[in-house]
């Protein structure tokens, strides 16, 4: 996008008003640099096997705000494209967004996203409610429907702290559909193809006040368990030392798990599969 003319100034489309929303702006202006715009042609469908597709993530509340969660895995077809995906990025200072589907164009709507919320605060002066966040992102979805119906579904996860929430109501979960249907979720979520094992094993695991570390290694055990009936799902790599991306969101911000504290956490949870391949038992 260019954005100066040949003396260095800015475009006349930057002195035009406006909405505060970015993605409108590109719209109006560059539209060809909006990935929904690069639809196949009629009858063509995306190849399954060539296009890499990335899941399994989660999220779920505990006491100080809220986890959101990702294994590394990325497919194609029958075949593990990359085992090293990141698949939870920060939005702003209290939003993180995670990812299942083709891994192209999420990446690019997770950008347009975070300068979106960028670009609104920087317009209006103040940060966009939690809300509108969520609608922002389902409308930024639904604009995907058309590649999504050739085969290049994108489906985020949305967890947020909500400082404008009573006490003990900070952590936010919203999930999606590839239509731009949004649902706020209470407890957990999941999103992806491990998402129904992932889910089921933290409806076994989860309650409320859960500290830092249970969290996460509930966290852990939910994507094990994915990884353990989803072949597109990867479990914790210990001989190549890749492990799920952690990161918590509390009133001090977004903040990706330490690398050694999600290894130590990882092998602590391997350890306890050894004596129970099915992993903990929920607490009655």
């Amino acid at each position: 996008m260019t954005v100066h003319d040949s003396e260095g100034r800015l475009g006349e489309e930057f002195f035009t008003p406006g909405t505060s929303s970015f993605t409108e702006f590109l719209a109006a202006h560059r539209p060809e640099s909006l990935n929904t715009n690069w639809i196949l042609p009629d009858g063509m469908q995306a190849p399954p096997a060539r296009v890499p597709h990335g899941t399994t993530v989660l999220a779920l509340t505990y006491r100080d705000g809220v986890l959101i969660a990702g294994d590394r895995r990325a497919t194609a077809g029958n075949l593990i494209a990359q085992r090293d995906l990141e698949k939870v990025h920060p939005a702003d200072d209290h939003t993180a967004v995670a990812f299942a589907g083709s891994v192209g164009l999420a990446l690019d709507l997770v950008k347009l996203y975070q300068v979106e919320l960028a670009h609104f605060e920087k317009i209006e002066g103040v940060p966009m409610t939690l809300g509108a966040k969520a609608t922002r992102l389902a409308g930024m979805t639904r604009q995907n429907l058309g590649q999504a119906m050739q085969g290049l579904a994108v489906v985020p996860l949305m967890a947020a702290y909500d400082v404008h929430a009573p006490d003990g109501a900070h952590g936010r979960i919203v999930g999606f559909d590839v239509a731009g249907g949004r649902y706020e979720k209470t407890d957990f979520h999941a999103e992806g193809s491990g998402s129904p094992y992932a889910r089921g094993a933290l409806k076994k695991l989860f309650r409320p006040g859960l500290s830092r570390r249970e969290a996460t290694l509930t966290a852990l055990h939910a994507l094990y368990d994915a990884a353990d009936d989803d072949s597109a799902t990867g479990g914790p790599d210990l001989s190549r030392r890749i492990f799920p991306v952690v990161s918590v969101i509390t009133e001090g911000g977004f903040e990706r798990l330490p690398e050694a504290e999600t290894a130590e956490l990882s092998h602590e949870m391997v350890e306890q599969r050894h004596g129970r391949p099915d992993g903990p038992n929920a607490d009655v």
